[in-house]
């Protein structure tokens, strides 16, 4: 009777540790959901909001710009989109690091390059884009992925590359998805009354898409000029 009292005392404290530690995984299991689900806002805010913010201020930079040149006097209209364009671009840019600090599907994928391309020539920057190996389908993350990436890169260039070319390569392989966007510009130049709004994240947000999936991605200058980002995505995303 001894002995059968201490088994069963063993098995009740062993319940109770499984009950514990059940708990425990359920609640460190949580905690890691909402993270990541605060990464995955942040990015996709980043990602999305930050490109159009972008075009508009640049556009109006621009336009600013050339009115000046031309000794026209600049249209108060024009002046406070410039100046909302810079107060959003710094709002979003604090809410992401928020986000960030206590990432994705919404559609996004290489089937709308051809969009994005048109609406970076459409305000002035000239791109190519080329595309090698059989092209095939991809795993919705991989193929979002590289769409992301290939639009951070161009709103670089766009915003810091000044009268720079782009040029975007896709290239498919059996196992994997290159991705490469690069400018011939110097990095210096940027449109008259553009001002720097902090250190950017969209090299932090390609990293974590990147890194997710299991690939690599490089990202610098060039030699002579410009600068590239050079993404390896595996055929399929990580389960």
């Amino acid at each position: 009777m001894v002995v059968t009292f201490r088994m069963w005392q063993l098995h009740v404290r062993e319940v109770e540790q499984r009950a514990e530690e059940a708990e425990r995984t359920r609640d460190e299991a949580a905690q890691r959901r909402a993270m990541e689900e605060r990464l995955r806002i942040a990015r996709e805010l980043h990602d999305s909001l930050t490109h159009s913010i972008s075009v508009i201020q640049v556009q109006a930079s621009v336009a600013v710009h050339l009115a000046g040149k031309r000794g026209e006097e600049v249209p108060p209209a024009l002046l406070a989109i410039q100046e909302a364009g810079a107060d959003a671009t710094r709002e979003l840019r604090a809410t992401l690091g928020a986000l960030r600090s206590e990432e994705d599907g919404d559609g996004s994928g290489l089937g709308q390059l051809d969009s994005l391309v048109a609406r970076a020539r459409a305000a002035g920057l000239p791109v190519t884009v080329t595309v090698t190996g059989p092209e095939r389908p991809l795993p919705p993350a991989v193929d979002q992925a590289a769409y992301r990436i290939v639009q951070e890169a161009l709103t670089n260039v766009s915003r810091h590359a000044g009268h720079a070319c782009a040029s975007v390569h896709l290239h498919y392989t059996a196992e994997a998805l290159s991705v490469q966007v690069a400018d011939d510009g110097k990095n210096a130049v940027t449109p008259a009354g553009t001002r720097p709004s902090g250190p950017g994240l969209g090299l932090v947000g390609m990293r974590e898409r990147v890194s997710a999936l299991g690939g690599e991605l490089q990202a610098g200058p060039q030699d002579g000029g410009g600068f590239h980002v050079h993404a390896e995505l595996p055929a399929r995303a990580l389960s």
